[in-house]
């Protein structure tokens, strides 16, 4: 391994903690793209991403659990369930080309960001907050950053509906 691929893993494992902790995704969104990038084999992040979410998923649910968010019998019963569909998802994995599987991997990103997207409440204080800090964002990035109000317009717009 190398200095960056270290320091990479790192950077990787930090952010996906932060987001399981505070959004509940497991970190595999994150894992996946990474390692591949690292140089994995999509099927070999797959795999590689699915026993590195278990102490990252482990840890934000045993910290929502002092908070009184868990709930421990919908868990159970998602994981024992999801046993068997990892089973068959692994068999079907190792036979398609990668090409397809990252295409798939694709695929099911964008759906869970349409689905989060849609489940937005508009006029929550949490969704008020993320769009802040997006405008925010989309500010920062614009060309002539603290000039161009029309950018960030645009960007506003676009993120508030």
């Amino acid at each position: 391994m190398t200095t960056w691929t270290i320091l990479a893993a790192i950077a990787l494992g930090l952010g996906a903690g932060l987001l399981s902790g505070m959004l509940g995704v497991g970190g595999g969104i994150l894992f996946v793209p990474t390692l591949v990038l690292l140089g994995l084999g999509q099927v070999e992040a797959s795999a590689t991403s699915l026993l590195a979410i278990v102490p990252t998923a482990a840890a934000g649910a045993w910290r929502q659990r002092a908070y009184g968010n868990l709930r421990v019998r919908a868990a159970l019963v998602i994981g024992v369930v999801s046993v068997l569909g990892a089973e068959v998802g692994v068999q079907i994995a190792t036979r398609i080309d990668e090409s397809v599987l990252r295409r798939l991997f694709g695929v099911l990103v964008l759906l869970a960001l349409a689905f989060a997207a849609w489940l937005v409440d508009p006029v929550s204080p949490q969704a008020a907050s993320a769009i802040a800090w997006l405008n925010g964002w989309c500010a920062a990035s614009a060309p002539n950053a603290g000039r161009n109000t029309n950018r960030r317009g645009r960007c506003a717009r676009r993120l508030s509906g």
